[in-house]
């Protein structure tokens, strides 16, 4: 059965922090708030949380997942990116965007688009996520906890834990999700930045 975990949405208490981390590094699937609505996680690595992950969601091999880091000096361990696609994403992060860009050799292949060999990233502009990446200190990889059948990202804890409790480990809840999803820009298939799903960050900056 999942641990429920409710914390403050500007002063996240430390303990819940380092309870989540410590199950991360377990092996935990966890639900978690973001700026986009709540999604599901696992540690970087983690090949059953994937799996896992991909359960929940009924998503196929083909699904992108996405790595969600703390801050934008980590997104080039994980993607290969030029000078201008480096400014752009600094520019932009954190925010409620998604980047779409080619996978480095620290990206695992079950985490990688199969055909194409890209990964999403994303700096999400929300308190309790980026204090649980800074208390893990490693990526998360993440999904949008939207349920078969649905086309909006779950928003409230409480429903989660009734839904999925026993398919996820923990549930933090810092009671403060809005369901919008990010705006995804893609940098490999065109020379330009090629918005790919237009959702609540401005494309303008993309322009």
């Amino acid at each position: 059965m999942a641990e429920y975990l409710q914390v403050h949405p500007v002063n996240p208490q430390h303990r819940a922090l380092v309870r989540t981390a410590e199950a991360l590094r377990d092996g935990a699937v966890i639900a978690y708030p973001t700026d986009s609505g709540f999604a599901l996680g696992t540690r970087l690595g983690n090949q059953e949380g994937v799996q896992r992950i991909q359960q929940i969601r009924d998503l196929d091999e083909k699904h992108n997942h996405t790595l969600v880091v703390s801050e934008f000096a980590q997104i080039g361990k994980y993607v290969e990116m030029g000078n201008s696609v480096f400014r752009a994403i600094k520019a932009a992060t954190p925010g409620r965007y998604t980047f779409i860009l080619k996978a480095s050799r620290d990206v695992p292949r079950m985490v990688q688009n199969h055909k194409r060999k890209t990964v999403g990233v994303r700096v999400p502009d929300h308190v309790t996520t980026l204090a649980l990446l800074d208390e893990l200190n490693e990526p998360l990889v993440s999904s949008s906890l939207i349920l078969p059948g649905e086309t909006e990202a779950m928003s409230d804890g409480e429903l989660i834990k009734e839904r999925l409790e026993h398919d996820v480990d923990i549930i933090l809840d810092s009671g403060d999700v809005i369901p919008d999803p990010t705006t995804v820009v893609d940098f490999t298939v065109e020379d330009a930045p090629h918005i790919a799903r237009l959702g609540s960050g401005d494309p303008s900056l993309f322009e």
